[in-house]
């Protein structure tokens, strides 16, 4: 068996099966050239890693945002299944196809930082007779660093079998439209709950330490994931890579779901969609000179009007619907906090407390998810409440991984943006649409991340790094 190694340039497997053609003549050197045709060569496991692909994205929101226990043991049997149908798909084809998206890299090296956290290379102070003696790990908290390293390892390879296995525009146009619907379905069941049973989950979990929205037992995951969902047919609208007949259809649903977002409540959310609208104008209206070469100056011109107008009909509508469904108690705390004492609602004093545990261990970190373990040690209140996140994914991740872990996070976000901002001068009308909007879901939730932890959900986690694949995709 072979092993061949696919580029994201060419992204996976696309054989080149273009018919065999004779000597040619002046006469065929005279006619315009035709395109080769690609055939992609589909097993029936690729198939099956594919599906599995898009049940994932689905189920990993609908379980709760898989943040428990039992939840993440099922996303990492599909992560497994993956594997196992990725090898029975090599044997059939006699090599083995891996992506070479250098977005890969970083996921890599943060699974050797927090295997270099394990090693037993801290000092320790003495113990006591009747004293456990602690962990020499690197980890403060050597058990939570394995469970973390356990799901990086189960979306890195959710992400390169979506490199992998997206790799023929039907898949592609099928992956992003499963990803809309779904967006538009979850955003009709968060509105419907919250109307009539805002207190408990699926009608029947209720929670006392969290407010919860739609399948969420976080309000702030639950707009983290509509930015990411908003993302895709914001894109392809801005683009202009729909068909008449089926803007109103994506525009609605991007309405909807953006209502549903600002109806949770969350500052951040609200901050990062509006941000998200104005990225995407910039993203489309800047293009490179030879995409603006193409248009004369009154077109470039009536673009940039319409596009602008887009976005400002966006924002009007969203707040407009809230309003008309009754949230005006959203707009009065999104200003009542801004004026209050403490507009950060206790932010600024875990970013306080966070800055100093990165002042004290730099370099590795404290050990990737140990940060609820060394928190207690430095939060100079009574510790009655226990802080399990920063509510700030970068210091978080300064925090966790030092600055080693800082330069992978940082490494991996310029990557995703110079691939992404190349990717979106494709031809292709729809794949362009496709990298923008996917860029601006990615964009919506790095802008969200200094106020919230989103990106700790692992259904936001998955939905991102599909997103990061799908900007950074070409070749199709």
């Amino acid at each position: 068996m072979t092993t061949s190694i696919s580029s994201a340039e060419v992204n996976s497997l696309r054989d080149a099966s273009t018919e065999a053609s004779g000597p040619r003549t002046e006469a065929s050197i005279s006619k315009p050239v035709e395109p080769p045709v690609y055939r992609v060569q589909h097993t029936l496991s690729s198939r099956f890693i594919f599906l599995n692909l898009c049940v994932a994205i689905v189920l990993s929101a609908l379980a709760f945002g898989t943040v428990h226990y039992w939840a993440l043991v099922l996303f990492s049997l599909g992560a497994l299944a993956t594997v196992v149908l990725w090898v029975i798909d090599a044997w059939s084809l006699g090599k083995l196809r891996i992506s070479r998206n250098p977005l890969q890299i970083p996921l890599l090296g943060m699974l050797a930082l927090g295997l270099i956290q394990l090693l037993p290379l801290r000092e320790t102070a003495a113990t006591g007779a009747l004293t456990l003696p602690e962990s020499r790990a690197l980890s403060f908290d050597p058990y939570s660093t394995r469970m973390v390293l356990v799901q990086v390892a189960t979306l890195l390879i959710y992400f390169a079998a979506t490199l992998v296995f997206t790799d023929s525009p039907h898949r592609l146009r099928l992956l992003v439209r499963t990803i809309i619907i779904f967006g538009f379905f979850l955003a009709i069941f968060g509105l419907t709950q919250s109307f009539v049973s805002p207190t408990k989950v699926y009608w029947f979990r209720e929670l006392t330490q969290s407010t919860a929205f739609g399948p969420f037992i976080n309000r702030h995951h639950f707009a983290g994931y509509m930015e990411l969902t908003l993302g895709l047919p914001l894109g392809l609208l801005f683009a202009g890579a729909l068909e008449k007949e089926k803007r109103f259809i994506y525009l609605f649903a991007a309405l909807l779901m953006g209502v549903a977002l600002i109806m949770t409540n969350s500052r951040g959310g609200i901050i990062s969609v509006v941000a998200e609208i104005l990225f995407l104008v910039a993203l489309t209206m800047f293009r490179k000179r030879k995409r603006r070469e193409e248009q004369d100056k009154a077109q470039r011109i009536r673009n940039a009007a319409l596009r602008s107008a887009l976005a400002l009909a966006l924002i009007v509508g969203l707040f407009a619907g809230v309003v008309l469904l009754g949230g005006e108690s959203v707009l009065s705390r999104f200003v009542g906090t801004v004026n209050s004492d403490d507009p950060t609602t206790g932010r600024a004093h875990f970013w306080s407390v966070t800055t100093n545990i990165i002042k004290a261990h730099p370099f590795l970190g404290t050990g990737l998810g140990a940060f609820a373990v060394v928190y207690t040690r430095y939060d100079s209140r009574n510790g009655l409440y226990r802080l399990e996140q920063a509510h700030n994914d970068y210091l978080q991740v300064l925090s966790d991984g030092g600055i080693v872990g800082a330069a992978l996070g940082l490494s991996f976000i310029v990557m995703l943006f110079r691939m992404g901002f190349a990717r979106r001068e494709s031809r292709d009308e729809f794949r362009s649409g496709v990298a923008v909007g996917a860029l601006a879901g990615c964009f919506a939730v790095l802008v969200h991340s200094f106020f919230d932890f989103t990106l700790h959900t692992t259904s936001n986690a998955l939905l991102f790094l599909v997103l990061a694949a799908l900007a950074t995709m070409n070749g199709r």
